[in-house]
């Protein structure tokens, strides 16, 4: 019911009049949210969606100074950080607050799918929250490149030669992402252009989608709590409980990155060289580190076919098969237990942990 016009609430009645959102007031006062011994997982979106909007932010204002170009993208990274008044601290909180985002959406991926939220009905939930994974893994890698020194140019020319392995299509998927047969200027202007045009659009749109299934859908209740004799789970309301510790956690998120970006300011090492030959111990970002390890297991040639090529069609599958996984896992899509996926996750977990382990203590050797 839109608002009476008394001198007590006449601006609320101006906008209310207007734009009449009274339903969808309503609906955030009725939403609630589960209480259980789970719902600590619950904080892990909301905590990824505030590093992406420092991140947006961040963004901005070091696009004001940047240059895509082979030539000035150095001098332009190495003017923010020497000449602008805290372009430094600007230029780490952007880098620390993309590692946390990555972490965060990382371990709310991997909560969600252990607590078998994905279940029916929230089957496209999960699609769209693999898919903004992904998107998320593509900005670290195209913002990675954009510094143009040593290690970024070096470490991308390693990272987009897997491409070329792909059957078929390889090596024209190899040349539209760097612009050419190598890594150059045109990767740079291209990379740019994905990292501020083309993922933050999709990042948004997948982000707005994901969000309202959520908020429609509301939070899903983990079957071992759902399985449990008597009343169902306590409920505390979203608004203003749930925003408010969200909104604690932010804090606390900031404060950590403020702290790192700080006391561990971002360096931007040397200018890339193309002629120059690549420094020992080429290494991706850390969350990349378990496929780079894994393609030193495996061997160059296996059953006459490139090891390279069965190594990223095999990620490619998993990748497809893990955004699909509410489709496989018809038991937890009947309310049944379904240890057999709780087991796959917890592998997965294991792997990337050690295998990140194994790549870091590899690189100081």
């Amino acid at each position: 019911m839109i608002m009476e016009n008394t001198k007590s609430n006449r601006k609320p009645y101006w906008f209310f009049s207007r734009y009449p959102i009274d339903g969808l007031v309503e609906f955030f006062k009725r939403k609630a949210v589960p209480i259980h011994r789970h719902t600590i997982w619950y904080y892990l979106g909301g905590t990824t969606l505030f590093l992406f909007a420092i991140q947006a932010v961040t963004g901005i204002l070091l696009l004001l100074y940047y240059r895509p170009t082979e030539e000035a993208a150095f001098a332009s990274v190495q003017f923010i950080m020497t000449k602008v008044r805290f372009g430094w601290l600007i230029r780490s909180v952007h880098s620390w607050s993309a590692n946390l985002m990555v972490l965060s959406c990382f371990i709310h991926m991997f909560s969600t799918f252990l607590l078998k939220a994905y279940r029916s009905p929230r089957e496209f939930s999960w699609i769209t929250g693999s898919l903004l994974l992904f998107i998320t893994l593509a900005f670290g890698f195209s913002g990675y490149l954009l510094p143009w020194n040593e290690i970024s140019y070096f470490g991308t020319r390693v990272a987009t030669e897997s491409i070329a392995s792909i059957p078929v299509i390889g090596h024209y998927l190899l040349v539209f992402f760097r612009g050419g047969e190598d890594v150059s200027g045109a990767t740079l202007t291209r990379f740019f252009g994905f990292h501020v045009a083309v993922l933050p659009l999709l990042l948004t749109m997948l982000l707005i989608v994901h969000l309202l299934m959520v908020q429609v859908q509301g939070m899903s209740v983990p079957p071992s709590v759902e399985s449990q004799p008597g009343p169902r789970p306590k409920t505390s309301p979203f608004f203003p409980n749930f925003i408010l510790k969200d909104a604690l956690g932010w804090l606390i998120t900031l404060g950590l990155l403020a702290m790192l970006a700080a006391l561990y300011p971002w360096e931007l090492g040397v200018k890339a060289d193309p002629f120059a030959p690549a420094p020992a111990g080429i290494k991706p970002e850390w969350y990349f580190l378990f496929l780079f390890q894994t393609l030193k297991y495996i061997p160059a040639t296996i059953f006459s076919l490139s090891g390279e090529m069965i190594a990223v069609m095999t990620f490619s599958v998993v990748g497809i098969l893990w955004a699909l996984v509410p489709f496989i896992d018809r038991r937890a899509n009947r309310g049944l237990k379904s240890p057999v996926f709780t087991i796959i996750g917890i592998g997965a977990i294991a792997y990337i942990v050690i295998m990140t382990i194994v790549a870091c203590m590899a690189s100081k050797q």
